[in-house]
């Protein structure tokens, strides 16, 4: 029986594709310009394009105060204030966090990848060189943010 549980798992973790709200193509090839963001902001960008999880949506979250929900090949672009910061990801049974310092007027780079979890797949985040995400991001399309599914909990 557990082989069975074990093996539905990863079959929703492989197959299918969620869905999210998406912007417009116009807002998704400006943002994908990666120009530098209005004066005393700093840009962040976050996506996800790992094949692992393409059936699973999630939130992330800056401060607990939602970027958006992800889901397969998609990306989200905010500006934030500088200094230090907290990029969030909903996992399997609590947030993953991770530490970011922000320095006005430069675009972050982060990426959403999916794992494997207990009982249904987590999310983590990590930070990614500008030369590696930007070919990543150009492959992508822009979610609409503000619109995560859960509630932030720490």
């Amino acid at each position: 029986m557990k082989k069975i549980a074990l093996g539905m798992m990863t079959v929703a973790l492989l197959a299918g594709c969620a869905s999210v709200k998406m912007e417009s193509k116009e807002a998704s090839n400006k943002a994908k310009q990666f120009a530098a963001p209005t004066a005393g902001m700093a840009g962040v960008y976050v996506y996800r394009d790992s094949f692992v999880g393409k059936a699973l949506k999630k939130d992330v979250w800056i401060d607990g105060k939602c970027v958006g929900e992800s889901a397969s090949d998609v990306f989200f672009y905010t500006e934030t204030t500088p200094g230090k910061h907290t990029l969030s990801t909903e996992s399997e049974f609590s947030p993953n966090d991770l530490s970011i310092m922000l320095d006005a007027g430069k675009n972050y780079f982060y990426r959403q990848f999916m794992k494997m979890g207990l009982v249904k797949g987590g999310a983590d985040l990590e930070v990614i060189p500008e030369a590696e995400a930007k070919p990543a991001i150009a492959k992508l399309e822009l979610a609409s943010g503000g619109a995560c599914s859960g509630v932030y909990a720490k």
